[in-house]
């Protein structure tokens, strides 16, 4: 994925057939973090926590719900891809991008959760199975695509 065009805040990527397939399969994992790991706090027990971890984890099925929706109606736009040179044209807005950052950042760290938070600097590699390789490759794939996305947003700010 290649930025080709930017006009102020309108943005307009060249992305490659299998590139494509590949966000689209990344997206398809949204959302990774499961509602019960945001805590309401770190150090209070569950029990005296209660209610408010509740509420918590309510209010964010319900934000991953919506989220999921946009991101189904964003991607299926008529303009969003457009065929064009063996590849598309993916047109997005400065808000479709940092939208498109969480979800992305969402999936990454999700599957670092999943993966039991490896560390290889600290002795914890991940552990090689075919669940977790697919895992791994979504962490890699998505930080490819905020790469891309970020530096696009600092050309010629």
């Amino acid at each position: 994925m290649k930025l080709i065009q930017r006009d102020g805040e309108d943005f307009v990527f060249h992305i490659s057939k299998r590139e494509k397939r590949l966000l689209l399969e990344m997206l398809n994992l949204y959302p990774l973090i499961p509602t019960a790991h945001h805590r309401v706090s770190r150090t209070a027990s569950a029990k005296e926590l209660g209610e408010c971890q509740k509420l918590l984890e309510e209010a964010l099925a319900e934000r991953k719900r919506e989220n999921k929706r946009q991101l189904v109606a964003m991607l299926n736009q008529e303009r969003r891809f457009k065929e064009a040179d063996g590849g598309y044209r993916l047109a997005l807005g400065t808000v479709q991008m940092d939208w498109l950052l969480q979800v992305l950042n969402e999936i990454r760290v999700g599957s670092w959760v999943i993966l039991g938070e490896p560390d290889e600097k600290q002795g914890k590699p991940v552990k090689p199975t075919t669940e977790s390789l697919r895992h791994y490759a979504a962490m890699e794939f998505c930080g490819r695509f905020q790469m891309t996305l970020l530096d696009a947003f600092e050309r010629q700010k």
